[in-house]
């Protein structure tokens, strides 16, 4: 969580929201890192889950990430819950809750809906959740 809260300090002083991810591989080195791009690049899908996955897919060479975790300082939102779908990634960890569009359990859970055909992934959530949480206050604070 410490390299995908260091990401989400970047992307404040780029003038993003701060948020930032980072995928780890199954010995637990990291293989990607993201952090939110929207306003920088601009590209509405410059989250930092989704840049992160991509770079771990091509340091990979795989769009399957099986044995990775996701580990990132914000409950991803619905984008970035089907970007893990898609990646099948078995694990994500998350800072802060989104009570506002999150979709890993606080206003949908994408990720354990038994409708889909993937394999539900493990999800731990509220990991350093304070110091993401201050982030995103501060960050929201200034622009007030």
């Amino acid at each position: 969580m410490g390299v995908a809260l260091e990401a989400a300090v970047d992307a404040a002083r780029a003038g993003d929201i701060p948020v930032g991810a980072v995928v780890l591989n199954a010995a637990g080195e990291v293989v990607g890192v993201g952090r939110n791009t929207r306003v920088h690049v601009p590209d509405p899908t410059g989250h930092a889950e989704v840049l992160a996955i991509r770079q771990a897919a091509e340091a990979l060479d795989d769009r399957v990430l099986a044995d990775c975790t996701l580990v990132v300082t914000l409950e991803p939102c619905v984008m970035c819950a089907g970007a893990i779908l898609a990646a099948r990634l078995p694990r994500v960890i998350f800072g802060a809750w989104d009570e506002k569009a999150g979709a890993v359990g606080s206003v949908y859970d994408l990720l354990r809906d038994g409708r889909l055909p993937h394999a539900v992934p493990e999800v731990v959530a509220g990991v350093r959740a304070n110091e993401a949480t201050a982030l995103l206050r501060a960050f929201f604070a200034e622009r007030r």
